[in-house]
């Protein structure tokens, strides 16, 4: 059965995740170090791991499969999770796949390079937009779809 695997921590789609997996009947299962407020969804759960650099992302990676989508912004635990086999979409609606996570891992590693270079390097990114939650809607509803059919 497909699962939906959510990295909660900072992720702005928690509400969207939920309405879609209602829709569908599907499990989720929300991957955080503490600090979300649980569901009264039953078909939504909260997996709560220790804190630490990607304890969450281990958790993720080592029980996603086949047949389940995840739902990050980080690509290194995309990349883990594509290798095992599950879809993986992020926040803005974009699929993350074999042909494109290769380019992704590049241009993350070029950037991390940049900013560590630049001590005045400010940070910051585009705001989250209603474009990019109807995107993601969409995205998500289709992905999940197709998982479910495949697996």
């Amino acid at each position: 059965m497909t699962t939906l695997y959510v990295d909660a921590d900072a992720c702005p789609v928690k509400g969207e995740v939920e309405r879609v997996a209602t829709r569908l009947d599907l499990p989720v299962v929300l991957v955080c170090n503490g600090g979300i407020r649980p569901s009264r969804n039953p078909l939504v759960s909260l997996r709560i791991v220790a804190e630490g650099p990607d304890v969450a992302d281990q958790w993720i990676a080592a029980n996603c499969g086949p047949g389940d989508v995840v739902i990050t912004a980080d690509i290194p635990l995309a990349d883990r999770c594509l290798k095992a086999g599950s879809h993986v979409l992020q926040h803005d609606g974009q699929i993350l796949n074999a042909s494109n996570i290769g380019g992704r891992l590049a241009t993350r590693d070029l950037m991390q390079d940049i900013r560590a270079a630049d001590p005045f390097h400010q940070g910051g990114g585009k705001a989250f937009s209603k474009a990019d939650r109807s995107r993601f809607l969409q995205a998500l509803d289709r992905l999940a779809r197709r998982a479910m059919h495949d697996s």
